[in-house]
């Protein structure tokens, strides 16, 4: 409250009265630094040279990401007292998911600050839950993680967030693993390994799945989709607690990155041999073509003069008659 009070007295020296505001209406507090939450706007896409380097809001939405799942586990764990640690890591997934930031953000009217290339708006649906955790990122560097703890509870879990039933929300494994992949670029795939019956003659299925080609999460069901389901779970516990098997994807991603670096250059060189080509060809085309109009004219010439000639002479055998 004594906080809030100097920081609106602050306000009176303030230029920038309106941003000072605007982001007070949102937060409940008065930013200290307010470069930084400008920054957790900045989509890469606007991002802004600064001291010889590209400044955009990515490096506020790592530190954010990370504090967020502090924050969420924090509050969860004191909500659901006695509650088992896997319920406890679902029902933060449920909170911390693309899907529900994205509408958070939208609730508190941050996707009307959010600076970007107009292009980027029509494809980009995770815009959004990332300015919302660079938001984050930023409270925790002006305020620190009291602070943020606040906003997440005064101002999201209890305005638009119903733990209660959140909790009690199917977790859909499979959307959560490939909204993972898309945002970090990685390339999966579910492959049905085996289609056989049980005992009692139901049907089940076997899924495994690659990051990269490389072996992750498998997982059986009683239809495809709960062993996909079940194969995205294991492939989303291996990439959170399995170091190796995140060092092997990031290898391999790089590798495959590498070579279709190398692949866009080897097609782009045949290109430009044919365009070289192409231009020769013309070239030696126009002055085939200019030689041939310079000889056209060189001949005319060349008759009207005999024809000159001609003419000349008879007139002067007339003039001797």
């Amino acid at each position: 409250m004594v906080c809030n009070i100097i920081d609106k007295i602050r306000l009176l020296f303030r230029k920038d009265k309106e941003s000072y505001l605007c982001f007070y209406r949102m937060l409940g507090f008065y930013p200290r630094n307010i470069e930084i939450y400008q920054q957790a706007l900045l989509h890469r896409s606007s991002s802004i040279k600064e001291k010889g380097r590209l400044l955009n809001n990515e490096r506020l939405e790592f530190l954010g990401d990370a504090i967020l799942d502090a924050i969420v586990a924090d509050i969860v764990y004191k909500h659901f007292e006695g509650k088992r640690e896997g319920f406890l890591t679902n029902t933060r997934s449920k909170i911390v998911q693309r899907e529900t930031l994205n509408r958070v953000a939208v609730e508190i009217g941050l996707n009307k600050l959010i600076k970007y290339a107009t292009k980027q708006s029509s494809h980009n649906s995770y815009m959004c839950g990332n300015a919302f955790e660079a938001l984050i990122g930023a409270i925790y560097l002006d305020r620190g993680y009291r602070v943020c703890k606040k906003f997440m509870e005064e101002r999201i879990i209890d305005r638009y967030l119903n733990l209660e039933k959140i909790s009690r929300k199917e977790v859909n494994f499979k959307s959560k693993l490939i909204e993972w992949s898309q945002k970090n670029k990685f390339e999966i795939e579910f492959n049905l390994l085996d289609q056989s019956v049980d005992a009692d003659q139901n049907p089940t299925f076997e899924t495994q799945i690659t990051v990269e080609n490389i072996p992750a999460g498998s997982g059986k069901g009683y239809s495809k989709k709960e062993s996909q389901q079940e194969a995205a779970r294991e492939t989303l516990s291996k990439i959170k607690s399995d170091p190796q098997f995140i060092d092997a994807i990031f290898a391999a991603k790089a590798e495959r990155e590498q070579a279709q670096e190398a692949k866009t250059e080897a097609d782009g060189m045949p290109q430009q041999e044919e365009t070289v080509r192409e231009e020769l060809l013309e070239s030696k085309k126009t002055a085939e073509k200019y030689d041939d109009v310079e000889r056209i004219i060189s001949e005319a010439e060349e008759a009207a003069f005999l024809e000159e000639s001609v003419k000349a002479s008879k007139e002067n055998k007339k003039e001797k008659v």
